[in-house]
C-alpha cells in the first residue's frame, strides 16, 4: 500500500525578489507536514492539484484594481516630510536597505506588479471557488481583500502623526485581536507582537471578511472569513518569526485546513468512481 501524500500547498511571489521569503514559508510549511510548491507568473506548475495556497508579501496592490488612481502626491508628500538626517542616512545605507527589502518583502523596483497580479487574483478567485484554504501575508492580505471587493488605503502616513511608523523584521508592533476569533485562537496571544514591513493596508473589508485585528492607531492588521473554513489575512510575516509558536501555529492550522480539503476531495473522488 503507498504511503498517503502529504497536503499540496502553493505559495506565491514574484519573478524576481522573495527568495527569502519563500524559503521561510516553506521550511515552516514543511515543518508542518505539508508539501510546498513556488508558483509565480512564468512558474506555474501543479495549480490544479493545491489543497491550500499562501499569497505572498512583495509589491504593491495595482490602486486600479480596487477603484483608485494612483495617488503619486502622497508618496511625494511622505518624501518630502523626510529630515536631512533621515535622507543622508537612507542615501548612506541605500545598497543594504535596498537588498533587504528585494530579500524580505518580494520587492523590485517596480512600483507594481501586474503579471502577478493577474495570477494571484486567478488564483483566489479559483481557491474561493474550490473551497482551497487560504493565507494572505502582507500584499497577500490586501489582494484577498481586493479580490472580495474591498480597498486598500495607499499610504499609512496619515495613520502616524503622533506615533512613529515601524518598519522591522523583529516583533516590535503591538496588535489586538479580536477575542472570538479564530486567529486569537491560533495565535495564542492577545494582545500579540508582530513585524511591519508594509506601506499599505486594508481600508474597507471585502465582502464575507471581518477586520480582526487593529493596531493602536486604528490600521488593519488582520482578516478572515466569516462563513469559509479557513481564510486568514495577516498584515505581518510570520514566516519571519519562527521563533514564536503562535506564528507557526498560522502554517499548522493551514495545513491542517489543506490535509481536510485533501480528504475531501479524495472522498469525492472515490464516490464518483
Amino acid at each position: 500500500m503507498s504511503r498517503k501524500k502529504k497536503p499540496l500547498i502553493g505559495v506565491t511571489g514574484p519573478d524576481r525578489g522573495g527568495r527569502a521569503a519563500w524559503w521561510a514559508t516553506r521550511w515552516l510549511l514543511r515543518k508542518a507536514g505539508a508539501r510546498v510548491c513556488w508558483i509565480t507568473p512564468s512558474r506555474q506548475r501543479w495549480v490544479d492539484d493545491l489543497d491550500g495556497l499562501v499569497i505572498g508579501g512583495g509589491a504593491d496592490v495595482a490602486p486600479k484594481l480596487y477603484g483608485q488612481e494612483r495617488m503619486e502626491e502622497v508618496f511625494e508628500a511622505a518624501r518630502e516630510r523626510q529630515t536631512l538626517k533621515r535622507k543622508l542616512v537612507i542615501l548612506l545605507l541605500f545598497p543594504l536597505i535596498y537588498l533587504v527589502r528585494l530579500l524580505l518583502s518580494g520587492h523590485t523596483t517596480a512600483k507594481e506588479d501586474s503579471a502577478r497580479d493577474d495570477l494571484e487574483l486567478g488564483l483566489i478567485h479559483k481557491g474561493l471557488d474550490g473551497g482551497i484554504p487560504m493565507l494572505g501575508i502582507c500584499r497577500g492580505a490586501q489582494l484577498i481583500n481586493v479580490a472580495l471587493g474591498g480597498s486598500l488605503h495607499q499610504a499609512l502616513t496619515d495613520f502616524y502623526t503622533e506615533t512613529p511608523q515601524i518598519r522591522s523584521v523583529l516583533p516590535r508592533k503591538e496588535v489586538e485581536l479580536e477575542p472570538d476569533s479564530r486567529l486569537v485562537k491560533i495565535l495564542e496571544c492577545n494582545p500579540c507582537r508582530v513585524n511591519a514591513l508594509h506601506s499599505q493596508a486594508i481600508n474597507e473589508p471585502g465582502e464575507g471578511l471581518r477586520i480582526v485585528a487593529r493596531e493602536a492607531t486604528g490600521v488593519t492588521q488582520a482578516v478572515e472569513h466569516r462563513d469559509r473554513p479557513f481564510i486568514i489575512g495577516v498584515q505581518w510575516h510570520p514566516e519571519f518569526m519562527p521563533q514564536s509558536e503562535g506564528q507557526f501555529g498560522l502554517f499548522i492550522a493551514l495545513t491542517q485546513a489543506a490535509t481536510d480539503k485533501q480528504q475531501e476531495r479524495l472522498s469525492e473522488a472515490v464516490s464518483s468512481s
